[in-house]
């Protein structure tokens, strides 16, 4: 017991060092003081910035370059690495220098639209952001500073017409992020591991599972006799894969956001990635569907016809309604326990007042930790029931579309 509290204090001490020396004294390029030699922390901003999407991977201060893909209509396609933008550790990872017009913001890649602005290699002074009006809403505006003159930044392009903030900017993103980065690693780390299981079990044909396979193969046969059998009756074997495939995908993704101190991804908790997901499921569902499931949508027979004018719309909509249930359930799930974990550990700072009173931050860090510690416990609880839930969702889904009539 003793060791695990001694645990958590250098933990909280290894958390509380990177933090002082983030939100501590910075000098600008110029050599000037560009903040004050302690700021007061902001809890939201740091725990929105640890589930954002970034163009740079961050362990702790270290920042690791990952290959930026960027187009703008007037300058086209520009491809390079992020760590020309000289990212450091203060502010998240906010880059010293543009390059071909582009800015590293927090960590974020955004562009000036500016045609004044230099195309070529330079230093910049700062990137500030501020509360500005805008359509008649306020919004965060950022701005970089070069030559003592202020230029708009302007964020990546997004496809939901505004709906959340976003809109069609100057330039469109096409990079691999940390997320995608993160996916790649998953994904890798999962066909390594399962080409291993399946050659073991061909060498070890009739003999107990071992090593990995003691982990794997409960997991395996759960779903496959809990969820793809009983909903899918004597069509299993051939959903089956498809099955394991978003299980086993989802759940290595919820698992990797966990580890502390590896980037903090937070994959499973982008919209982007889960509403890829539930379009997957939606075409595979609905191009399996047979004709009595299409019936049953479209027509409904036996339902008289004046009823048919209100269900069918009811019925159509709720083919769209289910994937979309999918994919944000998963969302908040993930996103809500990363950002409870991040404002948890930023309480060491808030009552620290961001390194001004060490002890309030040392005192305060053993229960922060604490509770931290407990939520990483839950969220990895919920990594599983999530992945679960999404999988049983979609059994019950493709059960529904590939039932025969019952007369």
């Amino acid at each position: 017991m003793l060791k695990k509290i001694l645990s958590i204090i250098l933990l909280s001490m290894f958390v509380f060092g990177l933090n002082a020396q983030e939100h501590g004294s910075h000098e600008s390029p110029n050599g000037d003081e560009s903040h004050d030699s302690h700021h007061a922390f902001d809890p939201a901003e740091s725990a929105f910035h640890h589930i954002s999407n970034h163009n740079v991977y961050s362990i702790g201060p270290w920042n690791i370059p990952l290959p930026c893909i960027l187009y703008a209509p007037e300058e086209g396609w520009s491809m390079f690495m992020s760590g020309v933008f000289e990212p450091s550790a203060e502010h998240h990872g906010t880059g010293h220098k543009a390059y071909k017009k582009y800015v590293l913001d927090k960590g974020i890649v955004k562009h000036v639209a500016d045609p004044s602005f230099p195309s070529e290699e330079v230093e910049i002074e700062d990137v500030v952001t501020r509360e500005e009006m805008v359509d008649g809403k306020k919004k965060d505006v950022s701005y970089v500073k070069y030559n003592g003159k202020e230029y708009k930044l302007d964020s990546k392009s997004t496809m939901d017409g505004g709906v959340f903030g976003g809109g069609i900017t100057s330039f469109y993103d096409f990079s691999i992020t940390k997320n995608v980065a993160g996916m790649m690693l998953v994904a890798l780390f999962l066909m390594w591991v399962f080409i291993r299981v399946a050659r073991t079990y061909k060498e070890r044909e009739g003999k107990a599972p071992k090593g990995i396979q003691n982990f794997l193969e409960p997991l395996f046969l759960f779903i496959q006799d809990e969820v793809t059998k009983p909903f899918l009756g004597d069509k299993w074997e051939k959903y089956n894969p498809f099955l394991m495939t978003l299980f086993f995908f989802i759940l290595g993704l919820n698992l990797f956001g966990q580890i502390p101190f590896f980037g903090g991804s937070n994959i499973t908790g982008n919209l982007a990635v889960t509403m890829v997901l539930a379009i997957v499921t939606f075409f595979v569902v609905n191009l399996n569907g047979n004709k009595n499931y299409w019936e049953h949508v479209l027509w409904m027979p036996g339902v008289p016809a004046w009823v048919k004018t209100i269900l069918t719309p009811v019925e159509i909509m709720s083919m769209f309604i289910k994937p979309m249930t999918l994919m944000l359930r998963l969302f908040a799930n993930i996103v809500a326990g990363h950002i409870v974990i991040a404002i948890f550990i930023g309480l060491i700072f808030v009552f620290g007042k961001s390194g001004q009173l060490v002890g309030a931050s040392y005192g305060t860090s053993i229960v922060s930790m604490l509770l931290a510690m407990f939520m990483m416990s839950l969220e990895i609880l919920v990594a599983f029931v999530q992945a679960y839930v999404f999988t049983i969702l979609t059994a019950s889904y493709l059960s529904a579309a590939t039932e025969e009539a019952h007369h």
